[in-house]
């Protein structure tokens, strides 16, 4: 998929209940990391229910290129032999990450921790994202940027050295990216390599590299114990194992949400990651009186996961603390959309972080709610949106700026309003969830591209 190709419209409707069961994909941030840790583990690493997105894609593609061996043994199961930390080769082409900000971002930390050269490129979309919050912490470690686009994005060219230098980041971003980049490239570095972050954000890597072998020590630190220190111990041996990849949250979001404002919907979504640093928009739709019931909780791949019955529910509007954004960052887009529909004023704070995603999440998610009479205003980083209990008018088309999310999102407002939402561009969608449509069309959504 080509997201420069023909944009793809697609309109969804209001029309029968949601009804039934589904899966989302693999957790995008658990698929990313496994191929990544498999790369640089010894001996070969099994995933099951890896995310076949483009995203995801692209992180595998990458990884060869650096000189894993990988092999897909059928839908969602695949192979990664592992060269080892200290191990990677230098990539005889471009690393073409496509919309993959994750990706591309972790990728980075690997190159930067050893001592190859390598140049990340990718769409449009990635192409105006800032990088400079990597390189920072990076340049600190002994990386030189040999070239880079303006305001650090890419297309840029990384040199790893000689040996990397342990550092001790405290991160100005709460971002579990930045994070992510620096332990891995620490973990080429010797001695102890540690980020600070004052408010915690999704623990996957940290959860992922003991899972592969590193010592990998974490400490509460902070007002109420909300930040953490992280201590990495570099130059480990990690160990290839298996991976179990839990289904992604932030994919389940817009099923979660649409059974819960659809009239008369009922709605069962397997195995969905319960991390506790990804649960904020689980909070809060509980919080706004979502009846929302966790079954059958279990482990998978490191993750506690459970079932979750969701059934139409009268929500209200709500307060959402800036320090739950970490939790829910991908998921504010679906939120505006409940919000729409719930009775009363939900205020979401501290949304600064939407303004950098694959698009300026803040605006676009603002765009789309006003071509679609949903009464709301942007106060600085806050979002607020009035709904009244009742369907919202619909009828607009959504300029989704490339962004897979925005999408989404959108056709779940389609899928309640009065009238049909139309986004101008459904192509991007495959990079999380290639099978939105289908899932959603299974469940009764009337969704036409």
């Amino acid at each position: 998929m080509s997201h420069d190709s023909t944009p793809s419209p697609i309109t969804a409707q209001a029309g029968t209940a949601l009804r039934g069961r589904l899966r989302p994909p693999g957790d995008k941030s658990i698929s990313h990391r496994a191929i990544i840790l498999g790369l640089l583990s010894l001996g070969e690493t099994r995933i099951e229910g890896l995310l076949e997105g483009d995203d995801v894609l692209r992180t595998a593609a990458a990884a060869k290129a650096l000189g894993a061996g990988i092999d897909r043994d059928g839908e969602g199961r695949w192979r990664v032999r592992g060269v080892g930390v200290g191990g990677l080769s230098d990539p005889a082409g471009v690393l073409d990450f496509g919309n993959a900000g994750t990706g591309s971002r972790l990728m980075m930390g690997v190159v930067g921790g050893h001592p190859v050269t390598a140049t990340f490129d990718g769409d449009a979309s990635l192409r105006k994202r800032p990088m400079r919050r990597i390189l920072d912490p990076l340049v600190q470690m002994g990386v030189t940027v040999v070239a880079q686009a303006e305001g650090g994005r890419v297309p840029l060219t990384l040199r790893g050295p000689r040996e990397a230098v342990p550092v001790t980041y405290e991160s100005p971003v709460a971002s579990a990216q930045v994070k992510s980049a620096v332990l891995l490239a620490g973990l080429n570095a010797p001695g102890v390599t540690t980020v600070i972050e004052a408010a915690a954000t999704r623990d996957h890597t940290e959860r992922m590299l003991r899972l592969f072998g590193a010592t990998v020590e974490v400490e509460a630190i902070g007002p109420g114990g909300h930040g953490r220190r992280i201590a990495l111990t570099g130059q480990p041996t990690l160990t290839a194992t298996d991976v179990v990849v839990p289904a992604d949250p932030s994919s389940a979001a817009f099923a979660l949400v649409a059974a819960l404002v659809v009239p008369g919907s009922e709605v069962v979504i397997e195995g969905v990651m319960m991390n506790p640093l990804r649960t904020g928009l689980l909070t809060t739709l509980l919080e706004m009186g979502g009846d929302i019931e966790r079954l059958n909780e279990r482990e998978e791949g490191g993750e506690t996961v459970a079932d979750l019955r969701v059934r139409h529910s009268r929500l209200k509007g709500v307060a959402v603390p800036p320090e739950r954004a970490p939790a829910m960052i991908d998921e504010y887009p679906v939120l505006a959309v409940a919000a729409a529909c719930a009775e009363g004023t939900t205020r979401m704070q501290g949304l600064h972080e939407l303004r950098v995603k694959e698009s300026d999440r803040l605006s676009a998610v603002a765009a789309g709610l006003k071509a679609n009479g949903v009464p709301h205003t942007v106060e600085g980083d806050d979002l607020i949106v009035h709904g009244d209990g009742s369907a919202p008018q619909g009828g607009g088309t959504v300029e989704t700026h490339l962004d897979h999310r925005i999408a989404m999102a959108f056709l779940v407002l389609g899928l309640v309003a009065r009238a049909p939402v139309t986004v101008d561009d459904g192509a991007m969608i495959a990079t999380s969830y290639p099978a939105f449509l289908a899932d959603m069309r299974t469940l009764g959504a009337a969704l036409a591209a």
